[in-house]
């Protein structure tokens, strides 16, 4: 697992670099380790379930919440004011629709936060409250790994699970950022343009680091509960006896296995 030391080397080797190069090879070692999850794995061939894409809505929906609602709070604080693009990257409207779309309109009732997830939420409560510059952090891995694989996850999506049309897939849309690749620039130039003493800007790294490393706590956490919900399915048809849950229920139970996601990333994060 990276540490802060590492976090601390590139700074270190690079003392003139800009904070999202720093932050890029920071996570290098990390980013791979993402990729390479189980549920990233399937997601990039095309073997994602609508089970696991329902479940995975609503872990991002806990962590856009908590994201953005300390980025709201926080919106004038000179580490996150220059990064502050609620109308352009703002993702929580988008997948509140997408969870009403497969859940119904009482999609609030239904969502459980698994336990990966909760702590995931936890730290963005945490340094929003005591430490907002740590925000970029987080900020940077989501949004801009969301923006860059977005139209492509978002084909995957709608090509594995069948969807006919563009619903349920609200979330891997953008319609506020014409040019990503242009809007990714300006994000990095306003990122870059934070004042950061160095042990603000180790503190950063660190937290980076941490930010893919909750993310990958989510997927594995993510992938146990929808197996535990595939070998539930597994045996039913092996006793060849009727489901004594129903299906609907059985999503429902997937949900709420571990008691909660998520990104981003996800393949997601390319940068």
């Amino acid at each position: 697992m990276e540490t802060v030391d590492s976090a601390r080397k590139v700074d270190m080797q690079n003392p003139g670099s800009d904070l999202s190069e720093q932050i890029k090879a920071a996570t290098k070692k990390i980013h791979v380790r993402a990729e390479n999850t189980q549920l990233m794995l399937s997601y990039q061939k095309g073997q994602i379930t609508l089970p696991q894409y329902k479940c995975f809505l609503c872990s991002l929906y806990e962590i856009y919440k908590a994201l953005e609602e300390e980025m709201d709070r926080n919106a004038s604080h000179p580490g996150v004011a220059p990064i502050y693009f609620p109308q352009e990257l703002a993702r929580l409207e988008t997948l509140e629709r997408d969870l009403e779309h497969f859940f119904g309109q009482e999609w609030r009732k239904r969502v459980i936060i698994p336990a990966a997830t909760h702590r995931y939420t936890q730290r963005l409560r945490k340094i929003g409250e005591g430490n907002p510059k740590l925000l970029v952090a987080h900020a940077y891995t989501r949004y801009l790994g969301d923006l860059s694989g977005g139209q492509v996850l978002g084909k995957i999506t709608q090509k594995s699970i069948g969807l006919s049309s563009g619903e349920g897939l609200s979330f891997f849309s953008f319609p506020g950022v014409s040019s990503p690749n242009r809007f990714k620039q300006l994000y990095r130039s306003r990122m870059n343009s934070i004042e950061l003493t160095k042990e603000e800007r180790e503190g950063v790294l660190e937290e980076a680091i941490m930010a893919f490393e909750l993310n990958i706590q989510v997927f594995d956490d993510l992938q146990k509960m929808l197996s535990v919900t595939k070998e539930a399915y597994g045996d039913q048809e092996k006793a060849k006896t009727p489901a004594i849950i129903p299906s609907l229920s059985i999503v429902q139970l997937s949900l709420g296995i571990c008691v909660a996601l998520a990104t981003v990333g996800m393949g997601i994060y390319v940068f």
